[in-house]
């Protein structure tokens, strides 16, 4: 009988990298907006090699007020949270440490823009830029002339056959933080009604 998860999770990051999140080589993912659990709502995002590497479960709620993104050990990376603002959706992702819960970033959506603020008081962010047809964007760094960050779109076979509408490909930039690419992705999911 085969194991579900058959080995534990491969970083592709060199020794020098100070995250096994980032790494120095831009990185493939196949994200399927399903859970693992049956019956259940989710995400699980495979590396370029067929592994586990993410996953979301929200067991029998959609859309959720707060999900949390974990690796597949089921270690906590992300914890999302749904303000609750009049005026525009508002998510705060917060880092997860067990001495301590530090904000990370918070997304915006007004008026179909949505814009990602890192950390608290920095003055850095990401953009949503919508690409792709329908369900593709691009995530840009608003620091750096909008240089492309992260690129997510509809998951084809060779021949060019769409695999549906909940079955992605992931394209990340070298040097850029994975798994806070999977925490905007998790925000653009819910905000859009697909997790």
């Amino acid at each position: 009988m085969s194991k579900v998860y058959p080995q534990a999770p491969s970083s592709s990051s060199s020794p020098s990298s100070s995250s096994p999140y980032i790494s120095l080589k831009q990185e493939c993912f196949t994200i399927w907006m399903k859970s693992l659990l049956y019956n259940s709502h989710g995400c699980t995002a495979y590396n370029s090699n067929g592994e586990i590497v993410y996953r979301v479960d929200n067991y029998d709620k959609k859309c959720s007020s707060q999900v949390y993104l974990m690796d597949i050990l089921g270690n906590v990376l992300f914890s999302i949270q749904r303000k609750k603002l009049r005026i525009f959706g508002c998510w705060d992702g917060y880092k997860w440490d067990f001495s301590k819960k530090q904000r990370w970033f918070r997304v915006t959506s007004k008026r179909q823009k949505i814009q990602v603020d890192l950390g608290i008081d920095q003055g850095l962010g990401y953009k949503i830029v919508k690409s792709c047809g329908k369900l593709g964007f691009k995530i840009v760094n608003l620091d750096q002339d909008c240089a492309l960050v992260a690129e997510i779109k509809r998951k084809q076979t060779p021949s060019g056959i769409d695999l549906g509408n909940d079955v992605f490909t992931l394209s990340v930039e070298p040097g850029v933080d994975q798994s806070l690419i999977m925490a905007i992705i998790m925000v653009y999911g819910l905000i859009h009604r697909q997790l």
